[in-house]
């Protein structure tokens, strides 16, 4: 069974790249097999959730063996399309940016911030490690020169929206979207929102009530 026969909720497609980096650590460290319980613990995802999420791929392991690292890395890569370099590019390069350039993506080589772009001229052209922050002027062209494929927006929020109208006419598929506005865009895009303030709001809350 794959991932096309079948509908898989967004959160188990979520937490797929948890499971590719936990697994890549086991096979780093010449783990052979793995049982539910063990990624259970490791990840802090109840073992029933983890059977269920791979159910979905069909039998990824055997009953009473758990499952072989290298298969499911392999699968994982596969699945994730980790034997491809997805070329990232940043628009927004003030703290929160600068910051996402520097670490650009450290843990994973198949994902790559590729270019960076304000329309700031006391930005444009500034070096961010091994980035030359380039003139938004250029984005279209540069896009389609290099082949980017994601856009992490940092930008402020007044301009969020024409700024995600630009990227989704260059034809870039995903977005993530650091600033606190909703974007509209055409269907067959797709957009995760990610807003600091609620995700600490809402670790204060757990650690308030839990």
């Amino acid at each position: 069974m794959s991932k096309d026969e079948i509908k898989i909720p967004k959160a188990t497609l979520k937490r797929l790249p948890l499971y590719y980096r936990f697994v890549n650590t086991l096979y780093n460290s010449n783990v052979e097999r793995v049982s539910s319980k063990e990624l259970s613990d490791g990840l802090q995802i109840d073992s029933a959730t983890i059977r269920r999420d791979f159910s979905y791929f069909g039998e990824l392991g055997k009953k009473g063996y758990g499952y072989n690292v290298n298969f499911l890395l392999n699968f994982f890569k596969t699945t994730l399309q980790q034997d491809m370099i997805t070329k990232v590019a940043i628009i927004g390069v003030g703290n929160l940016g600068t910051a996402l350039v520097n670490y650009n993506f450290s843990i994973n080589d198949r994902m790559k911030i590729t270019a960076a772009f304000d329309a700031n001229p006391e930005s444009i052209g500034k070096q961010i490690g091994k980035i030359e922050v380039q003139d938004m002027k250029d984005f279209e062209k540069v896009v389609d020169e290099t082949g980017i494929q994601v856009v992490i927006l940092t930008v402020p929020g007044s301009v969020a929206q024409d700024v995600a109208n630009r990227v989704t006419k260059a034809q870039i598929k995903g977005i993530l979207n650091f600033t606190p506005e909703r974007l509209n865009v055409p269907s067959g895009v797709h957009v995760h929102h990610i807003d600091l303030g609620v995700e600490l709001q809402s670790l204060i809350f757990f650690m308030k009530n839990h």
